[in-house]
């Protein structure tokens, strides 16, 4: 797996925590899975963004999005 994968889909499951906590608080239960997703999500971004040389920038991040993107389509 690429850098470039690993951080978007680390961001793409990170992103996909927020309405599981946001739910899990307003059915007042603990968000276990929302934590486990965020951890993974984490990782995966934290892997990325020490392993690449250079690292990433914010300004990387939408151009990486559509890399993957692109690579995925065609």
């Amino acid at each position: 797996m690429s850098y470039d994968m690993a951080l978007v889909i680390g961001l793409v499951i990170a992103g996909f925590s927020i309405p599981a906590i946001v739910s899990a608080f307003s059915d007042s239960r603990t968000p276990r899975a929302a934590a486990l997703m965020i951890m993974i999500g984490g990782g995966m971004v934290a892997w990325a963004v020490t392993s690449k040389p250079g690292g990433y920038t914010l300004d990387q991040i939408p151009e990486v999005f559509v890399k993957v993107t692109r690579d995925l389509i065609g």
